[in-house]
């Protein structure tokens, strides 16, 4: 089950991938923003093809909005980076959650099938969930970086 929103957001720290370089990134890190963390299962598959992208053409509009965004999943820094330049450069973090960890304490692990489910979760500036969209069938993405925005603006 997802954090509910109000909720304190988990600490957490993961190694990853912007764009072809190696980062490093914690939730500390965002300290006084707004972050929206999206959640989705793998790195090469139809779906995600889209949607990841979608964020990366949206991802000034989030800046915009006092924001930043992570991306989560249980494949390797070395996946996202090979994915990251598939899909012509991904302007954010594409962090690496192998043993699902941090997936788990979100509540976004799907442990039956060994990976992380599709969602997005906005922490706020004081480290606060606060709003949470988790797909019911994760192959599906019914979440429009848009209502992310709108959710965004309520915020500030």
């Amino acid at each position: 089950m997802a954090l509910e929103v109000g909720s304190d957001a988990p600490e957490f720290t993961l190694a990853g991938s912007l764009g072809q370089e190696d980062t490093e990134v914690s939730l500390k890190d965002f300290e006084g923003k707004n972050l929206v963390v999206v959640f989705y299962p793998l790195d090469f598959s139809p779906v995600c093809s889209v949607q990841i992208p979608d964020f990366n053409e949206k991802a000034d509009a989030i800046r915009a909005k006092n924001a930043e965004i992570i991306a989560i999943n249980r494949d390797s820094a070395f996946a996202h980076k090979a994915w990251s330049e598939h899909l012509g450069g991904v302007d954010f973090p594409l962090l690496a959650d192998m043993n699902l960890e941090v997936s788990k304490e979100f509540g976004m692990a799907l442990e039956e099938v060994g990976i992380t489910n599709r969602g997005v979760i906005v922490i706020d500036k004081n480290g606060k969930v606060a709003f949470s969209h988790v797909e019911d069938a994760p192959p599906y993405n019914t979440l429009a970086v848009t209502a992310v925005l709108d959710e965004l603006d309520r915020l500030n």
